[in-house]
Formats: structure tokens, sequence, C-alpha cells
């Protein structure tokens, strides 16, 4: 079943540790360097993107209010004279003040359907950090898998979080129950797909009266599942088993 792996106070040490790591990586690549787990991008547009949502959550996480934001601006670029891994770093450090002294249990605004409270925002930054930090790093052939811990609860996000709120790759009309299991975090999730909708389930309930359709298992390690999961990897990495149909209705981003 899904879980949450930690606190505010976990979600700051994962950005204290991914933040630097993702840094590190850009400093190393040519600003042009291709990210080849975003099509499309150098490590330069990478960086500008996660710099802009940092800014982005930045200007609301701590208003204490429940308020739709201004959409973010997709096109932000650095001031004159800042470079885009500067203007990440100012945005990294702003947020990690913020969230030091974040009320977890304040108002804030969220996509998901989830209550709306500020505590949603240092968990979702620290996925966003990890998952960006390993397309950064095999931008220079040095990606490190995501920490088993982390992963798992990004697992669960990805569960909880982003396949509730309607955000998959791709629309479809999956029916059935897909098992995952994480080999190196004693974990494993139940997921019911039922067309556009999804339930992430309790171990105890699958075995109902209704009918299931399909099933497919897959088992692998925290991280890839988490990097299957963001279409990084591909599932077929993974020990999969059942009806692989129903793993596109997983993916989200």
């Amino acid at each position: 079943m899904s879980r949450l792996q930690g606190s505010k106070d976990f979600w700051i040490g994962a950005l204290r540790a991914e933040g630097p790591a993702f840094a590190a990586a850009v400093a190393e690549a040519p600003p042009e360097t291709p990210v080849l787990s975003c099509p499309g991008w150098t490590v330069n547009d990478l960086t500008l993107h996660l710099a802009g949502i940092y800014h982005w959550v930045y200007s609301f996480a701590g208003s204490g209010k429940n308020e739709v934001p201004a959409r973010r601006d997709t096109s932000v670029a650095p001031p004159s004279g800042l470079s885009a891994l500067q203007l990440w770093q100012q945005g990294y450090d702003q947020l990690m003040t913020l969230f030091d002294g974040l009320d977890p249990e304040a108002p804030a605004w969220n996509w998901a359907p989830q209550p709306k409270k500020a505590g949603f925002w240092p968990r979702r930054m620290a996925h966003e950090t990890a998952v960006h930090r390993w397309d950064a790093q095999l931008a220079i052939a040095a990606g490190e898998p995501v920490e088993a811990k982390l992963a798992a609860d990004g697992v669960s996000e990805v569960l909880d979080t982003w396949l509730p709120a309607g955000r998959r790759q791709v629309k479809g009309d999956w029916h059935g129950v897909v098992q995952l299991a994480a080999t190196d975090a004693d974990q494993e999730w139940y997921l019911r797909l039922r067309g556009e909708g999804v339930a992430l389930l309790d171990t105890a309930t699958i075995f109902d009266h209704d009918d299931h359709h399909a099933r497919a298992q897959v088992s692998g390690t925290a991280s890839d599942l988490l990097l299957a999961l963001w279409g990084r990897v591909s599932f077929e990495t993974l020990d999969v088993t059942g009806d692989r149909v129903l793993l596109d209705g997983l993916r989200t981003g």
C-alpha cells in the first residue's frame, strides 16, 4: 500500500542532498549538452525549468492562502549577468529558507486532489529535484539511482497524486489491477485502473468480488520503479509479468 516515507524534515533532507548533486552535474556539463531523458532539452533548458519551478513555488507556498497562484512562466530566463545555474541556485536557496520555517499544516494551493496544505510542496520539490538530478547526471553519463526510501515515496507520489489528478503521459482506457513491488524498500502497491480513473488500494482490499480483468506485476528497485513511472527508463528493464499494456496507464509527466 502507499505510505509516506517521511515528514517535512525528511523531504528537506532529501532536497539538501539532491540539490547540490544537481548543481554539480550541471556545472560539469556544457550548457548545450543534450539531456537524453528529456528529448529536445539541453542542460541549460533543464536548469531553467527547475529554477522556474523553484521561483514559482516560492511565490505562493508560504503565503498562508490556498488561492490559485499566477501561472508559472515557462519562458523564464536569467537576468543579465546571471547564468542559468546561478538563477537555479538563487531559487534553491530561497526555497530551502522558506521550507525550513514552513508550517506543513498552513493553507497553500496545490493542483492535486488533496488537502490544500503547505506540506505538499517540500515533498513535491524533493521528488522534482531528485528526478531532474538523475536527468542532469545522465547527461554527463553519471546517473546515480534515487535513494531507496526517497524513491519509494516518489512511487507513492505518482500513484496518490499524479495519476489521480489525471496527469498521465497518454490517455487510454485501461482496466485491471497492477502490482508494483520495490525489492529494496520492502514496499508494494496495488493500483486499480478503471478507464480514466485510478484507485490506490490497501493490500487487504484487492481480493474482493470485482472483476479485475487483466493484471500485471512489476518488481525492481524503488529507483527503477520511480524512473519507469516518469518515463525515464523502460518497464522492460524491470521484472514484469502479466498484461504489459496496463503499464502504459501508469506513466506520468
